[in-house]
């Protein structure tokens, strides 16, 4: 038996994390029945709440605490969902369809802004871009405090907001100072849930002694993972396939990378591992490729098709019988019964002497 295939390598090097907060806003045009404007915040790629209908802010179970502590940034997020944005919105996609000169028809206006910030560097990094009817149209470059047009038509844009020096200073306050801070705050709060990292269960399988060998991960938050083969501590690029990162019911997720064995001889086997990464986790999980680790469902069914095949020929024989049972039993009943001895003796039996 060989040595426990699941092995955490420390890393002496730390890992730095880049978290992030995201504000998307949404406004439609020609949509019936559809919300003129919507409006949604993230942050770690997790949902902190978002406008209704009626233009309130509604936060998740873990931003109530913060907002009990501090009412007045629930009072900005009300108005940000009532005030603010959606009239912003309302005239900038009017303003666009008339330059555009676009009468009927669905169109749609779209921002996203946020911030990354990477807890080890202490680096920030703002962003601001607008789309329009499915493409890029206009974003801010804080370097160089202008705007870039994506496209022609976004010129004019570009020239009216560059001009507003105004504008410019609120977006470089919001984008390098209050969001930053914003989405330190929700790390402290909502930590169980925002910085929440679970490790996986990873297991060898293959389906038949010709397949490919997948190494299985499964039931690790967030989605931020990557897993690959490797070969004497080299990763493998070729005779390799990548699944995608699914979820799991229970939020958790998996997924799996698969290994060609065509071109690996069985004794260089201890030379290839599988190696799991979460983002965030110092700790690596090592998986040595183990023939005698693989799971894998070929023996059990190839018994399962043998015991299959007896119980069919078993159940053909019983049938077999049972018909030669029955046959045999008709054939009794139309014949009559065979005398008990020859036809004199049953005459003698019948008119004895006196």
């Amino acid at each position: 038996m060989k040595m426990l295939i699941l092995l955490f390598v420390f890393l002496h090097v730390s890992s730095s994390v880049k978290h992030t907060l995201r504000f998307f806003f949404t406004a439609s045009s020609g949509i019936p029945n559809f919300p003129e404007v919507m409006a949604v915040g993230m942050a770690a790629d997790i949902l902190m709440g978002y406008c209704d209908d009626d233009r309130n802010f509604k936060p998740k179970h873990w931003m109530e605490k913060i907002f009990d502590d501090d009412p007045q940034q629930l009072d900005w997020y009300h108005y940000l969902c009532f005030e603010n944005e959606p009239n912003f919105f309302k005239s900038s996609i009017t303003s666009l369809k008339r330059r555009l000169n676009q009468s009927e028809g669905v169109h749609i206006l779209q921002r996203m802004s946020g911030c990354d910030w990477d807890d080890e560097t202490g680096d920030v990094v703002g962003f601001n871009q607008y789309g329009y009817d499915g493409e890029d149209f206009i974003s801010l470059d804080l370097e160089t405090q202008t705007w870039i047009a994506a496209k022609p038509q976004a010129v004019t844009t570009k020239l009216t907001w560059d001009a507003d020096r105004d504008r410019m200073k609120l977006n470089e306050v919001y984008l390098t100072q209050l969001f930053p801070a914003l989405l330190k705050t929700y790390l402290e709060y909502g930590e169980n849930v925002l910085l929440r990292t679970d490790l996986p269960s990873v297991s060898l399988l293959q389906k038949t002694p010709a397949s490919p060998v997948s190494c299985h991960a499964t039931g690790f938050y967030p989605d931020k993972a990557d897993l690959f083969w490797r070969k004497d501590g080299e990763q493998l690029h070729e005779d390799v396939d990548h699944g995608e990162i699914l979820p799991n019911k229970d939020g958790t997720f998996q997924m799996r990378v698969d290994l060609n064995l065509s071109s690996v001889r069985p004794e260089d086997w201890s030379r290839y591992d599988c190696v799991f990464q979460l983002s965030g986790v110092k700790n690596h999980i090592v998986t040595k490729l183990d023939k005698d680790q693989i799971r894998t469902n070929w023996e059990t069914s190839r018994i399962t098709t043998i015991l299959i095949i007896i119980s069919l020929v078993v159940l053909v024989l019983v049938l077999i019988a049972a018909v030669g049972f029955m046959v045999s039993r008709k054939k009794q009943a139309k014949d009559p019964p065979s005398p008990p001895g020859n036809s004199s003796e049953l005459s003698e039996r019948l008119n004895p002497e006196t």
